[in-house]
């Protein structure tokens, strides 16, 4: 299968969980972490089972996920 990974611009993330929906390996949160908006930031928790689909980054309506595949 393949690998990927995934980052996010934390600093613009707004926290609308558009992200996290989409994931089919369902390895996104929400985090406890605020950016200096005051937004809850999305993570990943699960790096190891990012397939790099990039259905997040799809969804993302401003643009603040990098998918990479490795």
């Amino acid at each position: 299968m393949a690998k990927g990974k995934v980052e996010f611009a934390a600093e613009y993330c707004k926290g609308c969980s558009l992200c996290v929906d989409a994931c089919p390996k369902k390895i996104l949160r929400l985090s406890d972490r605020v950016n200096a908006k005051g937004y809850h930031v999305t993570e990943c928790f699960n790096p190891d089972e990012c397939i790099g689909c990039a259905f997040c980054a799809t969804m993302c309506p401003d643009c603040v996920i990098s998918v990479f595949k490795e």
